[in-house]
């Protein structure tokens, strides 16, 4: 019986692992992304922090509820939903908190720009760093799998938003 509730257990650690990194990698691939290309469009960092703010408080809203319909309409851990739904939702703002903190901390935009990137990837390596001690696992591919993502996608709306500048004069 114990044998059986360890394994449970385990499992579930899993599975909030899982329902957390959900939220925290969303919030750094979109949010980075999000002010990666507001920062070049617009040279207000007020705008900046309240557009990430709004962003951040919708998304985490519906990133808890897309986990909470997922693990429903799921497997057999259906009654565990709310669980990993509080979980994503709560990663998810966490992460956007703490990527927003530079803007009201700076006033240059370099730095700002840097700070943020900094955290993401402090927040990458420290999760995936948790995650593969938890699973006795290597790591350092996971980390570079998100770091890519995550940079991939900043640079992609790096690009989208300095397109966005040159066409519209923001």
């Amino acid at each position: 019986m114990g044998d059986i509730l360890g394994r449970m257990t385990h499992k579930n650690n899993f599975r909030s692992a899982g329902a957390i990194v959900l939220g925290m990698h969303d919030a750094l691939v979109s949010l980075t992304g999000l002010i990666a290309g507001l920062a070049v469009a617009m040279a207000d960092r007020y705008v900046i922090i309240l557009t990430a703010v709004i962003a951040s408080i919708t998304a985490s809203l519906s990133m808890g509820a897309s986990n909470y319909l997922a693990v429903r309409a799921g497997d057999n851990d259906g009654g565990h939903a709310f669980k990993y739904a509080l979980y994503t939702g709560i990663a998810y703002m966490a992460t956007c908190a703490v990527l927003i903190l530079p803007f009201f901390v700076f006033e240059n935009r370099v730095v700002e720009m840097a700070v943020m990137f900094a955290i993401a990837v402090a927040e990458i390596f420290g999760f995936n760093y948790y995650l593969g001690r938890m699973r006795r696992r290597p790591y350092m591919r996971n980390f570079l799998e998100m770091l890519g993502v995550c940079m991939g996608v900043s640079i992609v709306a790096f690009l989208i938003g300095l397109c966005a500048n040159k066409c519209f004069g923001i």
